[in-house]
Order: structure tokens, then sequence, then C-alpha cells
């Protein structure tokens, strides 16, 4: 594999900016220093003025292989999150078939080592009758469970509580949560169909999924954690209310019970459903002002983990129907990044704290082996930024394979310059190198 040089680089990392070179020799960080300018590598990049991160960990996407592969491939997803600095990604279990069993999961992941640009970990998912299957889960190699406590697409809903309470008690392994009460949500749908019929203006969507919903679902998981020691992760926290239930006062690697916010429930708000309609649609809903608000505090204050995007593609001639047929997802991977700098330029959060939510956490929540970090000796998953490089996205510059984002036509401040995978140099300046592909991801299991 070729040596990587690069010079002059304002890196990010561990809670510090410092201006620094590095090399890359193997796949790995081989050093960090001053002085590193003029060291034998076979590329050398010179990152004046530019800013080094370690690569985004997304730690939940959907990239709809198999069987959706219509909305989205790994290929093409993976493809467009590289473009947009994620070097390492984790995806969902709602496919078609859904990976329910292991030979399903594994086809997933032989899928990913042949087309996938990025570095990647599939979650098993839970149902109402394979907990046997799930206590088969390697841990080393399998990033967690994931369990949808409400229905959502490819719906896998667990709503037996005698099964949901096993897979609490007797699984060792991260679980991954999409925490909402059917049941509720279900009501409020009838209420709303019986005014508008199929038709309901969309902007009762977080109406319907409501913050009642999403408190009653992700307090009933966080008790049951607790009460059997489970480690629960809570996927994209909606609402402000649900911020109560998670704790700051303990560092990271001692919690049980963590928390994701995602990039559209920190941009986008109620308000923005008479503009961008079902593009916004997703499950659990933007919701107010004030969730928002308190969802980018909880990320501030640490009462949120990691920010990720729950990259979840539909076709847009899917998109532009009824609210009841229209289906809630969007893509998100391309622009998470560039989106929270912009949140950095807006003076909201630092760089080191992006970058703390972004990489550091995720590989320590998810106990990743060797990645998140810019250290010696750990993979080399890179991303170089220009912070004062701006573009606006267009149809012609977007890379989901759905081709449609809910930013067109939003003019981003900073450019992703180079992406390095796994020690490869697989975006650089707009153009990609597919000549490597990217590695399966492993934990540290205690």
């Amino acid at each position: 594999m070729k040596s990587i040089l690069i010079t002059g680089a304002n890196i990010v990392n561990e809670g510090r900016i410092f201006r620094g070179d590095v090399l890359v020799e193997d796949g790995r960080i081989a050093k960090i220093g001053e002085n590193l300018a003029g060291t034998a590598a076979d590329k050398t990049i010179n990152a004046e003025g530019k800013y080094l991160l370690p690569g985004v960990i997304d730690d939940q996407v959907h990239f709809r292989e198999p069987g959706l592969t219509h909305k989205g491939e790994i290929y093409t997803e993976a493809k467009a999150g590289v473009a947009g600095g994620t070097t390492s990604f984790m995806e969902m279990p709602n496919t078609v078939p859904q990976a329910v069993t292991i030979p399903l999961l594994e086809e997933k992941y032989a899928r990913a080592k042949e087309v996938s640009l990025a570095n990647y970990s599939f979650f098993f998912g839970a149902t109402n009758d394979n907990l046997k299957e799930i206590l088969k889960v390697d841990p080393k190699n399998v990033c967690g469970i994931k369990v949808f406590q409400g229905s959502s697409t490819g719906n896998m809903l667990v709503d037996n509580l005698e099964v949901l309470e096993g897979i609490f008690k007797e699984c060792k392994m991260l679980i991954a949560i999409h925490s909402e009460n059917d049941n509720i949500i279900k009501a409020n749908l009838e209420s709303f169909k019986e005014i508008y019929g199929d038709d309901i203006p969309v902007k009762y969507h977080p109406k319907i999924r409501s913050e009642e919903a999403c408190y009653d679902a992700s307090s009933r998981a966080v008790a049951m954690a607790k009460k059997y020691g489970t480690r629960l992760h809570i996927l994209h926290i909606s609402t402000a209310k649900e911020l109560e239930l998670f704790d700051n006062t303990i560092p990271l690697e001692e919690k049980n019970v963590t928390a994701e916010a995602c990039i559209h429930h920190m941009w986008f708000s109620e308000k923005d459903y008479d503009t961008k309609g079902t593009l916004i649609k997703w499950n659990p809903a933007v919701k107010t002002e004030k969730d928002r608000d308190g969802i980018f505090n909880g990320v501030l204050s640490d009462k949120i983990d990691v920010i990720a995007t729950d990259h979840a593609p539909h076709t847009l001639e899917e998109k532009d129907q009824v609210y009841t047929k229209a289906p809630s997802g969007g893509p998100l991977i391309q622009h998470s990044l560039v989106a929270m700098l912009d949140f950095y330029h807006q003076g909201k959060i630092s760089l080191e704290k992006i970058v703390e939510k972004m990489s550091h956490n995720v590989a320590k929540l998810f106990r990743i082996e060797e990645r998140g970090y810019i250290r010696e000796g750990y993979h080399a998953d890179l991303v170089l930024v220009d912070l004062n490089d701006p573009w606006t996205v267009s149809k012609e510059n977007i890379l989901a394979k759905c081709g449609w984002s809910p930013f067109e036509g939003h003019t981003f401040q900073s450019k992703v310059s180079h992406t390095i995978v796994s020690g490869h140099v697989v975006f650089e300046n707009g153009q990609f190198d597919e000549s490597k592909k990217g590695e399966r991801l492993n934990f540290i299991t205690k």
C-alpha cells in the first residue's frame, strides 16, 4: 500500500487543534509530528490552511441493499458518504430480506467487501421470534443488535413486551433501538385520518409521531436497560423531553445508556414542513424549535453522545405521494460533516466538539478497534477540509442514488477535499480512486 505524507495541517484531535504533519504507512498512522516535511512517501498532500479530522463514523444508515436497490445501494451510498468525509458506517437490518439470521447478515458483509468505498459494519435485526439467533451473533465483528420499538420502513416491529424483555435480559451486546410507542402513533394517525383521510397535511407528522410516543417508549427502554444492566443506545432522539433520561455526570466509557442525535433533528423544525413537505418526513418526526434547540443543547452538554444521519433514501416519486403513502426518511450522509461545520461557522459548536461527537465518541461507544482518532498505530481514516470553500448543493453534485437532498439550494461554507479510508486516498478534490475498498470494522469485547 502506498505511503502518504500530509504536511502543514491544522489537526483537530482529542480536544485540541495543533499544526502538524501525518505520515501514513501500510494503512496506519505511522507518525504525527511537526517537522516531517521531506520524509520519503509515495504521495504528499499539502494541507496548508486546511483542517485534518479523523474520519466521520456514522452509526446509523440505511443503504437499501439487498431488495430495495432502486432507492440506494451499498456502493452508491458509501461513495456519497466518502465524498462527505464519512470513512465508516453501520447499516441497519430492515432490508429485503431482513438481516435477521446470521447467513443473511453475512451476505451483506460479503457484498460490502466487494463494493464499499468506506469501512463498514451491519446491525443484526431483532424480531418477535429470533432471540436464539441473536445470541449467536459475534460481538467482535458485528456492531450491535437493532430493535424497532416503533414501526418504520420494512416493518420489523418488536411489539411483544415479553420478547423485548427477553432480549434486554439475555443479550450481552449493544442494543440500538428505534424508540416510539406504536400504539400511541396508531391512535393519533386514526384521529387525523378521520378528518383528512389519507391526505393529511405533513405538518401534522410531529403530532402523529408525537413527543408522548417517543418519551413513553424511550423511558420504558431505559428502565428495562437499568433493570438488566443492558448496553442500550437510543437512536435519533427527537424531543427535548427525552434528555431527562440521560446522564452527563459520568464518562461515556461508564455509561450503559447512551443517545444519538441526527443531523435533521438538529437542523430542521416543524416550520420547515411548509417549504420542504415530505422531503423532511422522518421517523421519528422533526418536531418543534424547542425540541431542535434542546437536542442541540443535549449534544453540547454530553447528555447526547454521538451525531449520526439516519441516511435513508427514497425516490422522489415515492416521496411525492399523500401523507399516508409517502415513506419516511431521506439522504443525508454526503452532507453531514459540512452541515455540522456550518454550525461551527455560526458559532454554535467547536471543531473539537464536532470531532468528538462524530468520530471519537462513536468509536468509544461501540468499542471500535483502533479507529476514530488521529493516533500513531491507528488505522488511517482521515478527512481533510477547507473551512472556507463555499459550494451549493444541486442535483448535479448529489451522489446518493435517489438523486435529491433536503439541502438542495443550500450553500455550505466548508468543503471536503480529501478522504482517506484505511490508508487509501479514496476521494481527492472531487475525484475517486476506487482501486481499494473499505474494511470490516472490529470491536473490542470485555
